[in-house]
C-alpha cells in the first residue's frame, strides 16, 4: 500500500510563505492498494489538486471521517465532479437526523455553492458506512466511532497482511491519563490496534491542549501515548493547527521523537503529515521515512 499525503492541515485552510513545507491544505490522503485501486480518505481542500491527475473515467471512492467542514469542503472542487464520465460513491457516517447526501447537499447547495449536488453530471452515490466491515477491491475496511465532535469515524484499512489506521480527529483522553486507562475504553482501540501504520490527530501541543480540552482534538503525549498503548508500527502526526508554522511543526516533530524514543520506541518511525509526502507501507519504514 502506498499512501501519499494531499493536505494535513486541521479545521480551516493555512496558506503562506510559513506554512509552505507542511502545507496548508485540508484532511486528505489518498491510499493506492497493491491491486492499484485507490482510496481518497477525507475531502479537505487537498483533494481538488489531487482530482487534477486522475486518469480518465475514474471510479473514485471518497471515505468520509465525518462532515465539518474540513474534511468536506473540496468537494464541491473536486475536478471529476465535473465530468460525466466520473463514477463517485461517497461513504460517511450514518445519521438518525438526515441521510448523507442531504448533509452534504446542505454544504453543496445555494447560497453556499454555485451549484447543487443534483446538478453534478459525475455520476454519484452516497453510503453510509456498514456497521462492521465491507471490502472496496482488494481492502477490508473496518470503521469504528470514535471521540470527536458530532458522529466522527476512523477507518482500519488492511490489504493482506498490511493495515493503516486513520483517526485524523481525535480526543482518546479527554482529560483523563491514558496510560492509567483499560483498553476496551480507550476510543479507537480495536481500530489502531497493531497497525503497521497509525495516522493519527496531533493538533495541539501538551502546553496547548488544557486550554482546548473537549474540542475534539489531541496533544502530542496523548496521540504519542495511544499509540504506544495500540502497538502502532509507525506513527503520522496528522491535522495541524493552522496556527503552527512550518518551524514551529519542526520543533514539535523534533519533541516527538524525542518522546518517543524516551517511550522505548524508535524515534524514526514517528514522523510528520506533510503535503505531498509518500510512504510506502510495505517497505522498511526507516527507508520510507525519508520520503516524508
Amino acid at each position: 500500500m502506498n499512501v501519499k499525503i494531499w493536505g494535513a492541515r486541521g479545521s480551516v485552510p493555512a496558506p503562506g510563505p510559513e506554512m509552505n513545507r507542511y502545507g496548508g491544505n485540508t484532511s486528505c490522503v489518498q491510499l493506492t492498494l497493491g491491486s492499484g485501486e485507490q482510496l481518497i480518505l477525507d475531502a479537505g481542500t487537498g483533494i481538488r489538486t489531487l482530482g487534477l491527475g486522475l486518469a480518465s473515467a475514474p471510479r473514485v471512492n471518497i471515505l468520509l471521517t465525518h462532515l465539518h467542514l474540513d474534511h468536506i469542503q473540496g468537494l464541491m472542487f473536486f475536478p471529476p465532479c465535473f465530468r460525466s464520465d466520473a463514477q463517485i460513491t461517497i461513504w460517511g457516517p450514518a445519521s438518525p437526523e438526515a441521510s448523507l447526501e442531504d448533509r452534504i447537499a446542505r454544504y453543496i447547495s445555494a447560497p453556499l455553492s454555485p451549484v447543487e449536488v443534483r446538478e453534478l453530471p459525475c455520476s454519484v452515490s452516497f453510503r453510509d458506512t456498514a456497521p462492521s466491515q465491507w471490502q472496496i477491491g482488494s481492502a477490508t475496511i473496518v470503521t469504528e466511532a470514535v471521540n470527536h465532535r458530532g458522529p466522527t469515524l476512523g477507518f482500519r484499512i488492511t490489504e493482506g497482511d498490511r493495515t493503516v489506521a486513520y483517526i485524523p480527529d481525535h480526543e482518546p483522553a479527554l482529560g483523563t491519563a491514558l496510560e492509567d486507562v483499560e483498553p476496551e475504553w480507550i476510543s479507537g482501540y480495536d481500530l489502531a490496534r497493531d497497525a503497521d501504520l497509525l495516522i493519527h490527530d496531533c493538533q495541539y501541543t501538551d502546553e496547548e491542549y488544557p486550554a482546548h480540552a473537549g474540542w475534539g482534538h489531541s496533544g502530542m503525549g496523548d496521540a504519542l501515548t495511544f499509540a504506544r498503548r495500540v502497538g502502532a508500527k509507525r506513527l503520522l502526526l496528522f491535522h495541524h493547527d493552522p496556527l503552527h508554522s512550518d518551524h514551529f511543526l519542526d520543533d514539535l516533530h523534533a519533541g516527538a521523537r524525542r518522546r518517543w524514543g524516551e517511550l522505548g520506541g524508535d524515534p524514526f518511525l514517528v514522523e510528520m503529515g506533510m503535503e505531498g509526502g509518500e510512504l510506502d507501507v510495505a517497505s522498511a519504514p526507516a527507508a520510507a521515512a525519508a520520503s516524508v
